[in-house]
């Protein structure tokens, strides 16, 4: 594995294993991750919190099947937030993709399975854009990977944000009629999954900040106050962790454009 560029506040977070165990449920009100038992595992999602994103999904990936959402997780977020080299970025969403594939078709129940396989196939769709990966049909995967996710663990509040990027990334790209017909995508469905997504967890970052792309796309200028209040509200809020802490800075980026 090649060396990843370093998380840029190293040092910031200092979780351990029984510092993770108290905060679990706050860091994870987005994935629904259970709380894994085998210290290995632990150690894993340890190194993530913290930012050590290579370590985490190496460590991960040597603890077998248990710590492939870790590693996905950790390959995902590294190469959404801070991976520059684009072909590098596609790579490593399509190595998330599949791995997670085979980890659903192994354990058909496990959410974050179905999740992570969406969530990349979403990101590498962007990547070579979104009209080019509908034409190859990857629109249908991610919508169903998603959908599954969401059907598995209704509070998953990350897949109802990243199904609703989706339907606004679809009206966006080929329109409503298209849009609807084609490939079943809805604004009214996209703008419910947001809300639904702050609902379950009122604090997320990238909630907001995929709510506010979304009402921007999907309702155009007249909706710009309104993201730039979200846009706002993800800015000032405090991070938890590394993850939360890319959000933030993230929404502070698109603040000063």
């Amino acid at each position: 594995m090649a060396r990843w560029t370093a998380f840029a506040h190293a040092g910031e977070y200092d979780f351990d294993a029984v510092k993770l165990r108290k905060q679990w449920e706050r860091l994870h009100a987005g994935d629904a991750e259970p709380l894994p038992q085998d210290a290995d595992i632990l150690g894993a999602w340890v190194l993530f919190h913290n930012g050590e994103f290579q370590r985490a999904a190496e460590a991960g990936l040597s603890a077998g099947a248990a710590g492939i959402t870790c590693a996905n997780k950790a390959t995902a977020i590294y190469a959404n937030y801070i991976e520059k080299k684009e072909k590098t970025k596609l790579d490593l969403f399509m190595e998330v993709a599949d791995r997670a594939q085979a980890q659903a078709a192994r354990e058909p129940r496990n959410p974050n399975a179905w999740y992570w396989h969406g969530y990349a196939l979403g990101r590498y769709s962007q990547g070579i854009s979104v009209a080019k990966a509908l034409a190859q049909g990857l629109g249908s995967k991610v919508k169903e990977a998603l959908e599954t996710a969401i059907k598995l663990e209704p509070r998953h509040a990350d897949a109802h944000v990243a199904l609703g990027a989706f339907h606004a990334e679809v009206i966006d790209k080929v329109g409503t009629l298209i849009g609807g017909m084609t490939y079943g995508a809805k604004k009214e469905t996209g703008l419910k999954l947001f809300q639904e997504a702050l609902r379950i967890y009122p604090g997320s970052q990238i909630a907001m900040i995929e709510y506010a792309n979304g009402l921007v796309m999907l309702e155009g200028e007249r909706k710009m106050k309104e993201a730039t209040r979200l846009y706002e509200q993800a800015a000032a809020s405090k991070a938890l962790d590394a993850m939360q802490r890319l959000d933030v800075e993230l929404a502070r980026a698109e603040l000063d454009e």
